[in-house]
């Protein structure tokens, strides 16, 4: 996928879609056109992404405008998957933690991923 800048390990999925499950009980924007309105006015702490979103151009700005800002992304395997861990109860292809429970895990974590990419 040309969108996906890198690959995340097993165990930095598990702690990705564990800490997305802890930050529902915060706020979080989802869909396309409301994760790129939290980024673009700053309020994004946390950017997570679908893998399996077609056509893949409707998510392939997100990661740029996220290092733009300077905002953490990741990714989760499906939209499923991202719909059900964040307590939407549907697909989506996109999800920002906008508040969080867990913030300083959701740090650590980003700066695991920012490793990553290096």
């Amino acid at each position: 996928m040309d969108y996906i800048k890198f690959q995340l390990t097993e165990e930095l999925r598990e702690e990705t879609l564990d800490l997305l499950e802890k930050s529902k009980k915060g706020k979080l924007k989802a869909g396309i056109n409301e994760v790129t309105k939290a980024i673009e006015r700053g309020t994004a702490k946390f950017v997570l992404i679908a893998e399996d979103v077609s056509p893949k151009e409707i998510v392939m700005h997100l990661p740029v405008i996220c290092k733009e800002k300077n905002i953490a992304f990741s990714y989760v395997t499906t939209k499923t998957e991202l719909g059900e861990k964040s307590g939407l109860g549907a697909n989506t292809s996109a999800v920002a933690i906008i508040e969080s429970p867990v913030d300083k895990e959701l740090k650590e974590l980003a700066k695991k991923i920012a490793e990553l990419r290096k």
